[in-house]
């Protein structure tokens, strides 16, 4: 199956919503996250990508945290973004709805004159952003009870 769709970063309300929708499906009701813990205080500032399929239906999101907000995940490097909140909606995976969204995340990220893209990967996607460039480094450490690892790669 093939599925046209487009990436592009969320504005407006109706666009962060249909982000925080498919963090829900994902995070809160298919890997068991809390809902407090999804959601935080970084989303009223993060820039927020978006996957939208042709009819309108939100496929994917990430986020990306930057400046004082990015600090205490990339080691207090100014230069260096967060991308984190990746998400694709069940029915979206496999049609390289993920990819594009680092992609257009990595974008917003040299668009805003950052260096490099920090991540915490559940350790089942290593592979995942290996192919897309990221190298692993440091241990592994759980977050909201799933393990993880940082990874880092130079824009």
């Amino acid at each position: 199956m093939t599925t046209s769709y487009t990436v592009r970063e969320a504005a407006g309300p109706e666009d962060r919503e249909a982000c925080f929708a498919v963090r829900r499906e994902v995070f809160v009701e298919e890997q068991g996250v809390p809902q407090e813990l999804e959601y935080d205080t970084y989303d009223t500032t993060a820039v927020h990508v978006l996957a939208v399929r042709e009819d309108g239906l939100p496929l994917g999101t990430g986020r990306l945290l930057h400046g004082s907000d990015a600090l205490g995940k990339t080691g207090g490097d100014a230069s260096v973004g967060s991308l984190g909140r990746l998400a694709v909606a069940k029915a979206a995976r496999g049609l390289g709805v993920g990819a594009a969204l680092v992609r257009g995340i990595e974008e917003a990220a040299r668009e805003r004159g950052l260096a490099a893209v920090d991540l915490h990967a559940q350790t089942h996607a290593l592979g995942f952003y290996e192919r897309l460039g990221y190298e692993a480094y440091g241990p592994e450490f759980p977050d909201a009870g799933i393990p993880h690892r940082s990874m880092r790669r130079a824009l």
